[in-house]
C-alpha cells in the first residue's frame, strides 16, 4: 500500500510528489480538489477539473452535482450554482457577481465562514457555524424576577418551572426538577386556593391557609382507616385530613384503592435482553448465543471476539473490544464515508463519495488494493449510506446527490432505484432482513427517520419530531430498537421498530460534540465523532460509562459490529425450495412481513422496465406504437383471428414516422424527454415490485413465442379501450348537439376558452393535462383522424400550448398551436397498465 505522506527531507522516490514542506504526496492525491500536503502546493499549477454529463461545473472550477443546482441552497463556493442568471425566477435571490460570496436564502443566516443555517438556530446559545459567529454579538436577554429564562433566553412565568410540562422549547424549565412538585408527598399540604404549606401545620387548629382549608371540622380528628381499611385493599395510611393507600413492594396501586402487581418488564432497562415478568418480581434471561454475566447481570456473546470496523476518511482500520488491538484494514481511500460487513462470508463492502464508487473486498486481503473489487462505478453521485442484506445478498445505498435509495445484488451486476421522492438529504441505512424493512434517515427541511420494506413498498415515517441532523442510524435486531444519533441536538435516541417507546439515551453537548454514525452490540453503543474526532462507547441502557475508543483520528465517519451474532441467520427466502433466485429474471427482493399473508420476496426489474404478467420475468416499460385503424380492424374480427398477432400491430405504422404533410416538425420531435420525466414517479417502484409467495419453476421459450404470448394477452385490453374510446365519443357528439344552442362550452379550468367557430363544433379533441404522473415519450399513442378535415394518415405534433379544448387524459395536450383545429388528432394512450378517464 502506499501511504498519504511522507515528512523526509531529501528528494521524493520516483513517481511521488514533493510538496514545498518537504513532504511526498501518492500521484493520485496531486490535483484532486484537496490540499493533502497542507501548504496547498499539491492543488497549484492544476488544470480545471472536467465535469461529469451529470454535474454542473461552478464558476470556480469546481463540479457538483446537477440536482444541487437552482435548490436554494449554494453549494459551489462562489455560490454560482445558484445565481439568477441560471436559476432566473427560481431561486428569489439576487445575483451575485464573480468573486463576492452567495447570499443565504429567506429564513438562513450566512456564518462568517461562508455556509448557510438556519436562522432559528442563531443565538441559540449553541455554536453552529465554523467560526460561532452565529453566536456572536447577541443581545443579552433579562428576565423579570418573577420569570423563568429558558435556555434559548425566552422568559416564561416562574411558576410555569417544573411544572411537569414543558413550557420552553428547549425544554430547559423541567431540567434538573425532582419528581415531586412543591405540594406533594406526606410533608406538604395543598390549600384549595393553590396556597402550599408545611403539613404538619395541618389540623393543629391554627388557620394557615388563607382560604382555612387545613382546619375543616369535621375531618380534622377521623381516622378513616378505621372503617373497613377506608376501602384500601392492602395498606391504609390514615392523615391529618384524609387517608391514602398503599401498596406493598411489588405492587403499584391501580385505582388508588386496589393493589396489583407492577410489571417491571415495562421498564426497557430492567433487563439486558429478556424479563419475564413474575407476581411481585421479575427474572432476566439472554437470547441463544448469549450468556449471562454473573457479576454484571448482562449477556455477553459466545464464540469469537468481536470489534468496530469504522471509516477514517483515507483509511478504514478495525478495534478488537477484548484484546483492544487497533490495527488497519484498508489503506490509501480518498474519502470512505460507509461501510458495512458480511459476516459469513468475512466480507467487507464500503463507499468513497470521492471516487464515486462502491467497493468490496474479503478482510483478510483488504489491505492490498489489487484485490479490490469495484461494485458499483456509475450513475453514483453522493453516496451516503450503506447497508447489506446478509441474508438474500443484496446492497442497499443512499446518495444525496439524486436523493434516492437504490438497491443492486451483492456482486453489483444488477440494480434498480427503489425510492427517488419525498427525499431531501438521504444518509444512513439499515436493514432487517428478517423481518423484511430497511430504515433510513433524512437531515433535510424536514428531517425524519423512516422505514420501508426491503423491496421499497409500505413507506412510513417513524420519527418527525425533535429531530434535526439524524446523521447516523443503527438496528437492534434482538432487541428490536432502533437506535440513531443527532449531531445537532447532541442526542442519543432510541425507539422501537414501529417508532414508539421513545427513549433518549444519552443528552450532552460535552459528550456529543458532532456525533456521525453509530453501532450497538449486546449492552454497549458505540460512535464516531467528526469534532472530537474520535471513537466513544457507552451503556446503551442508562448512557452511563461513556469510554474513549480511539482518539486523534482524521475525520471518523461509519463504524459497524463485526461478530457473528451481529447478523443473526435467518432463511434465504430468494432461494427455497431449490428455485434459485426466486424464480425472478432480475432482482429478488425481501418483502416486508406485515402480517403471516405476506409474501416472503418479490422480483424486481432493472430501470425502465417492468414485470411480464408472471410477475417474474422482465419487459420493455414502453408500450407499442399502435395506430387506431388496426385496433379497430382486431375488434371487427371474429375471436378466432384476433388471437393471432396483426401484422399491422406488430410493427411501427410506417405514416407515424413520415414528416406530416401538414408541419414541419418531424417524429423524432415528438420523442424528446419533458423535464418532468427525469425522475421515475412513485407508482413505478412499487409496480416494478410484484409479490410472489411461492417460488416457481421457468422454463425458457423462444423470444418470438414470449412477444407473441404477450401481444394476445393485450388484445383484449385494448378492444376494451377502443370500445369505451368509441363509447365515450358517442356520448360526447350527443352532449355537444343537445348543447349546440348555447354555443358555449363549459370548463372547470378557467385556462381553457373557447377559440372556434360554429362550424367547427362538431369536431372532439381528447388530451391530457399534465397533471399526475409524467409520460414517457415511448408511451402508446392512438391516433384518430379527425371525421371532417384528416386524411388517413396519423399526425403528431410538439409538446406545445394548445389553444384548443382537451378532455383529461392526464397527457400533455399534443396539437400544435399553428394547426388549424380541423387538423388536430384524437390521441391517446394505450397499454396494460393505462386506465382512461375522459372527464
Amino acid at each position: 500500500s502506499v501511504p498519504l505522506f511522507s515528512t523526509d527531507a531529501r528528494a521524493c522516490p520516483a513517481g511521488e510528489f514533493q510538496c514545498r514542506n518537504h513532504k511526498c504526496l501518492a500521484p493520485v492525491y496531486v490535483c484532486d480538489g484537496d490540499d493533502d500536503c497542507g501548504d496547498s502546493s499539491d492543488e497549484e499549477k492544476c488544470s480545471p477539473p472536467t465535469c461529469g454529463p451529470h454535474e454542473f461545473r461552478c464558476n470556480a472550477s469546481e463540479c457538483v452535482p446537477k440536482p444541487w443546482t437552482c435548490d436554494g441552497d449554494p453549494d459551489c463556493s462562489d455560490g454560482s450554482d445558484e445565481w439568477a442568471e441560471r436559476c432566473g425566477s427560481e431561486v428569489v435571490r439576487p445575483a451575485t457577481p464573480p468573486g463576492r460570496r452567495a447570499e443565504c436564502g429567506a429564513g438562513a443566516f450566512r456564518c462568517g465562514s461562508g455556509e448557510c443555517i438556519k436562522l432559528a438556530w442563531r443565538c441559540d446559545r449553541d455554536p453552529d457555524c465554523k467560526d460561532k459567529s452565529d453566536e456572536a454579538d447577541c443581545p443579552l436577554l433579562t428576565c423579570r424576577p418573577d420569570e423563568f429564562q429558558c435556555g434559548d433566553g425566552s422568559c416564561i412565568h416562574g411558576i410555569k418551572q417544573c411544572n411537569k410540562a414543558f413550557d420552553c422549547l428547549d425544554r430547559s424549565d423541567e431540567a434538573g426538577c425532582v419528581n415531586a412538585t412543591k405540594c406533594e408527598g406526606p410533608l406538604k399540604f395543598l390549600c384549595r386556593n393553590g396556597e402550599c404549606i408545611d403539613g404538619a401545620k395541618v389540623c393543629d387548629n391554627v388557620k394557615d391557609c388563607k382560604d382555612r382549608s387545613d382546619e375543616p371540622k369535621k375531618e380534622c380528628g377521623l381516622n378513616e382507616c378505621m372503617l373497613n381499611n377506608g376501602g384500601c385493599s392492602h395498606i391504609c395510611v390514615d392523615r391529618p385530613i384524609g387517608y391514602e393507600c398503599q401498596c406493598p413492594t411489588g405492587y403499584k396501586l391501580l385505582d388508588k384503592r386496589t393493589c396489583g402487581d407492577i410489571d417491571e418488564c415495562e421498564n426497557p432497562d430492567a433487563c439486558s435482553q429478556i424479563c419475564i415478568n413474575l407476581k411481585g418480581d421479575f427474572k432476566c434471561e439472554c437470547h441463544p448465543g448469549y450468556e449471562m454475566d454473573p457479576v454484571s447481570k448482562t449477556c455477553k456473546a459466545e464464540g469469537k471476539s468481536p470489534y468496530l470496523m469504522f471509516t477514517n476518511r483515507h483509511e478504514i482500520r478495525r478495534i478488537d473490544l477484548v484484546k483492544r488491538d487497533y490495527t488497519q484494514v484498508v489503506p490509501t481511500q480518498k474519502n470512505a464515508v460507509a461501510i458495512d460487513v458480511d459476516v459469513a462470508a468475512n466480507r467487507m463492502f464500503w463507499c468513497d463519495r470521492f471516487q464515486r464508487k462502491i467497493y468490496s473486498a474479503f478482510i483478510h486481503e483488504a489491505s492490498d488494493p489489487s484485490r479490490h473489487v469495484t461494485l458499483i462505478d456509475s450513475e453514483l453521485h453522493s453516496p451516503e449510506g450503506l447497508a447489506l442484506d446478509w441474508v438474500q445478498h443484496n446492497l442497499y445505498w443512499t446518495d444525496s446527490g439524486d436523493r434516492s435509495i437504490s438497491v443492486a445484488s451483492a456482486d453489483g451486476s444488477k440494480r434498480r432505484v427503489l425510492i427517488d421522492t419525498e427525499l431531501s438529504e438521504p444518509r444512513a441505512i439499515a436493514v432487517d432482513p428478517e423481518q423484511g424493512f430497511m430504515y433510513w434517515s433524512d437531515w433535510g427541511m424536514r428531517p425524519k427517520i423512516e422505514k420501508a420494506g426491503m423491496n421499497g413498498v409500505d413507506r412510513q415515517v417513524l420519527v418527525s419530531e425533535g429531530i434535526e441532523w439524524p446523521n447516523g442510524i443503527t438496528l437492534d435486531v434482538v432487541g428490536k430498537r432502533l437506535y440513531w444519533v443527532d449531531s445537532k441536538l447532541h442526542l442519543i435516541s432510541s425507539v422501537d421498530f414501529n417508532g414508539a417507546q421513545r427513549r433518549v439515551i444519552l443528552s450532552s453537548s460535552e459528550r456529543l460534540g458532532h456525533p456521525y454514525a453509530l453501532a450497538v452490540f449486546e449492552d454497549r453503543v458505540y460512535w464516531t465523532d467528526r469534532e472530537k474526532e474520535a471513537v466513544f462507547s457507552a451503556n446503551r441502557l442508562t448512557g452511563q460509562d461513556v469510554t474513549s475508543l480511539a482518539e486523534h483520528l482524521n475525520d471518523p465517519h461509519d463504524i459497524v459490529v463485526f461478530h457473528e451474532l451481529s447478523q443473526p441467520q435467518a432463511p434465504d427466502s430468494c432461494n427455497l425450495a431449490g428455485v434459485s433466485n426466486g424464480g425472478c429474471a432480475f432482482l429478488c427482493l425481501r418483502a416486508p412481513q406485515i402480517s403471516e399473508h405476506s409474501p416472503k420476496y418479490t422480483c424486481a426489474c432493472p430501470d425502465g422496465e417492468e414485470l411480464s404478467p408472471d410477475t417474474r420475468l422482465c419487459v420493455p416499460g414502453e408500450p407499442l406504437l399502435i395506430h387506431l385503424s388496426s385496433l379497430l380492424t382486431l375488434t371487427t374480427k371474429t375471436p378466432p383471428s384476433t388471437t393471432k398477432t396483426p401484422p399491422s400491430t406488430t410493427q411501427t405504422p410506417p405514416s407515424t414516422t413520415k414528416t406530416p404533410p401538414t408541419t414541419n416538425k418531424t417524429l423524432p420531435s415528438t420523442t424528446k424527454t419533458p423535464p418532468s420525466t427525469n425522475k421515475t414517479p412513485p407508482s413505478t417502484n412499487e409496480a416494478s415490485s410484484s409479490t410472489t409467495e411461492a417460488p416457481a419453476s421457468t422454463s425458457e421459450t423462444p423470444q418470438t413465442d414470449e412477444k407473441n404470448s404477450m401481444f394476445n394477452g393485450k388484445i383484449p385490453i385494448v378492444a376494451t379501450v377502443v370500445l369505451g374510446l368509441l363509447c365515450t365519443a358517442v356520448y360526447l357528439i350527443y352532449r355537444n348537439w343537445r348543447r349546440r344552442s348555447t354555443k358555449s362550452m363549459n370548463f372547470d379550468n378557467p385556462v381553457y376558452r373557447k377559440t372556434t367557430g360554429d362550424a367547427e363544433e362538431d369536431e372532439i379533441h381528447i388530451g391530457r393535462t399534465t397533471e399526475g404522473l409524467p409520460v414517457s415519450p415511448s408511451h402508446t399513442i392512438l391516433s384518430l383522424p379527425s371525421a371532417t378535415s384528416m386524411d388517413s394518415s396519423t399526425h403528431l405534433y410538439n409538446n406545445t400550448d394548445c389553444q384548443f379544448c382537451y378532455v383529461s387524459f392526464r397527457l400533455p395536450p399534443l396539437c400544435s398551436p399553428r394547426e388549424s383545429e380541423a387538423s388536430c388528432a384524437l390521441l391517446a394512450v394505450a397499454s396494460p397498465s393505462t386506465k382512461l378517464a375522459i372527464s
